[in-house]
């Protein structure tokens, strides 16, 4: 019922029904959320997963809807992108369905209501029912801001102690000089200080720091972040963020909007850059891959190619919420079928 419902969404225009999905899944009872099978669960970054399926960031992006996306069966669930102060965003129309290609183009510039009001939704939840519960928080900058870390760093401060893990979103197309903090000199300044940062505050000394980055980089840089991250002991990897290219295949008219592609059009693009990431990390560097995921053998494919969990957002579009489960359904039954035990004997098994 509940994916009828959602489904029925595809032919409002795509920024009001994800408003309206917001709201929905705030106050609807439903109970998606049963035990996952053994094969899936692991513990990496210091934390147990219960399955590899994680939400990516911008679809709950100021922490409204948490208990919500547990229930449908997710094994973790990263919010955000957020910034420190509250900002619309770019102009509008800012989404649009690439529906013959099972893509979205998103031009939205980091539209959230700021860390102070995601810090009051984090802590309404803290102690209801979520405490074992994996939440990352996705940290942006404002489009205003004068120095661009100083937000990273803002956004620790407020947000970390009530985060499993901390990304630092640098990759993102759609606000104007972000993607320069990944150039060499300004990724290793970055990172140099938000390790520093993470060691002087108390609450949050050991939380994981994951770098998300965008699947347009070249191999030179892609090289230069794999050694950067090695060197000053960077926790993980979300590979990728959305992509300005657009692939010669694409059918949908609407592959002429600027902003950022992301689902189906995204999974071989981002797969590539996966796997050069685990080669160029030697596999030593926890990698979340994103990207076009829409079946459990999407997912075990990404796996295979040097990922220990994943994420996914816009295949929740196209079909449903139900998706979760059959992915997990799906994804254990391959790990059974090719002999394996654990979901861990098959990360970089295809590189």
């Amino acid at each position: 019922m509940l994916d009828k419902s959602l489904k029925l969404l595809k032919y409002l225009p795509p920024e009001l029904a994800h408003t309206i999905t917001i709201q929905t899944l705030k106050y609807l009872k439903f109970n998606f959320d049963k035990t996952d099978e053994n094969n899936l669960a692991q513990h990496i970054l210091g934390l147990d997963f219960p399955n590899p399926i994680g939400l990516a960031a911008g679809f709950d992006k100021n922490a409204e809807v948490i208990k919500s996306m547990f229930t449908l069966g997710f094994g973790f669930v990263e919010i955000g992108t957020v910034t420190p102060n509250p900002q619309k965003g770019n102009s509008k129309p800012r989404i649009f369905r690439l529906d013959e290609d099972l893509g979205v183009i998103n031009s939205l510039g980091f539209n959230n209501k700021g860390s102070k009001k995601v810090k009051k939704n984090l802590l309404k939840l803290k102690n209801n029912l979520l405490q074992n519960k994996i939440i990352g928080i996705n940290l942006g900058k404002n489009r205003s801001s004068i120095n661009s870390i100083d937000d990273y760093l803002s956004g620790m401060e407020t947000l970390g102690d009530l985060s499993s893990y901390i990304a630092i979103n640098i990759s993102s197309p759609n606000t104007q000089g972000l993607r320069d903090l990944q150039l060499r000199g300004n990724i290793e300044n970055l990172i140099k200080k938000i390790i520093k940062k993470r060691e002087e505050i108390e609450s949050i000394n050991r939380k994981p720091i994951l770098i998300k980055i965008s699947p347009d980089l070249n191999e030179d840089q892609l090289r230069d972040i794999a050694l950067i991250a090695l060197a000053n002991n960077i926790d993980g990897l979300i590979l990728t963020n959305t992509t300005t290219n657009r692939p010669d295949y694409l059918l949908s008219k609407n592959k002429i909007f600027k902003g950022g592609l992301s689902g189906k059009p995204l999974f071989s693009i981002s797969n590539e850059i996966l796997r050069k990431m685990y080669n160029l990390t030697n596999g030593q560097i926890i990698l979340i891959g994103v990207g076009g995921i829409e079946s459990g053998s999407d997912c075990y494919e990404k796996i295979k190619s040097g990922a220990s969990l994943i994420q996914l957002y816009t295949a929740l579009t196209y079909n449903g919420p139900s998706l979760i489960s059959k992915i997990k359904n799906e994804l254990s039954d391959l790990i059974k079928t090719d002999g394996y035990k654990s979901i861990t004997e098959v990360i970089g098994k295809s590189v």
